[in-house]
């Protein structure tokens, strides 16, 4: 099925919660604007992950806030879907006839420390012994043990708002909380962010502060209509973490850490992998760098090396 802006809307599917139906809103604005003869409808789909509230593991993990959204798209009830890069699993983890079409301008990779409404500002290092900080992502949760031992991590659930009511209500089973910096912009709820984390030391995940736009690989006139709208130097750098996620055969519920960068002057990209210990041990690392022209072999490269270097050991770990 292809689609024909003469015949019918083009459909739009996202998930309804506030922080995704803000990132669609501004990309139907940029839509709509190149394309003022096209009629653009916003289908929300729930999500698996929106509907369960246990631990993402408990309903396969990977791919737990897109699979219900990639049966509408591969039945054709909708010609595009969008999500969080980070969100989105690997070729490996999901069915095939699926690729991106436009990726956005990458936002704020950095997560933050939030406190309860009320709270005067502190840091992670400056928490109480014993002090239980709530995150639903291995990555956060390896990281708060590896840096901050004296800390104890909780799995929370929930959107990004429904999270920060609870946190005020005394109801989120979590004195403080890890969210994303981006997401939080686009709720305009920055100044809820008590500490923003340093980048180099806690470790961005793979694909953060990135929208992608996907459509069928069989519908060339979507992809005709989505390509001017991505950002070439932001889909190099997910190409590149991406391919080293899946050389890591990894996805959101992994505990790994990737991420690219273009030197501007020489023209060499750089891929960051990192593979973390889910019980707080040493970290493996690796550094790739290569032309920006080729993203993917750099980032299957930082991968390949890693898996080299044990990191299947701690891919297969559990805290």
């Amino acid at each position: 099925m292809t689609f024909s802006t003469t015949t019918r809307p083009f459909r739009l599917g996202t998930r309804p919660s506030p922080m995704a139906l803000e990132q669609t809103g501004r990309f139907a604005g940029a839509f709509r604007a190149r394309h003022p003869e096209a009629v653009l409808d916003v289908v929300e789909i729930v999500s698996e992950g929106d509907r369960h509230h246990g631990p993402l593991a408990e309903i396969g993990g990977k791919g737990a806030f897109t699979r219900r959204a990639d049966r509408y798209l591969l039945d054709g009830r909708v010609d595009s879907t969008i999500a969080c890069a980070k969100d989105v699993p690997g070729p490996h983890d999901r069915a095939p006839g699926i690729t991106v079409g436009a990726v956005l301008p990458r936002e704020d990779v950095r997560d933050v420390l939030v406190l309860p409404a009320g709270r005067p500002p502190t840091g992670l290092e400056d928490l109480p012994p014993g002090t239980r900080v709530g995150t639903s992502a291995p990555r956060r949760a390896a990281l708060l043990k590896a840096l901050h031992p004296h800390l104890v991590p909780v799995p929370i659930r929930g959107n990004a708002d429904t999270r920060l009511n609870a946190l005020d209500a005394g109801t989120l089973g979590a004195d403080a909380m890890i969210a994303a910096l981006a997401g939080l912009r686009r709720l305009r709820l920055a100044d809820r962010a008590s500490q923003i984390l340093d980048p180099t030391v806690w470790l961005p995940a793979a694909g953060a502060g990135i929208v992608v736009v996907e459509h069928r690989t069989d519908d060339p006139a979507t992809a005709r209509l989505l390509t001017p709208l991505g950002h070439a130097p932001t889909r190099v750098l997910l190409d590149a973490e991406r391919a080293a996620l899946a050389a890591l055969k990894g996805g959101c519920l992994t505990a790994a850490s990737v991420h690219a960068a273009v030197d501007e002057t020489t023209g060499l990209l750089t891929v960051h992998a990192i593979v973390l210990d889910p019980a707080g041990g040493a970290p493996l690392r690796a550094v790739t760098t290569g032309p920006a022209t080729d993203p993917v072999a750099v980032g299957h490269g930082a991968g390949v090396r890693l898996l080299g270097d044990g990191a299947a050991r701690l891919l297969a770990a559990r805290a």
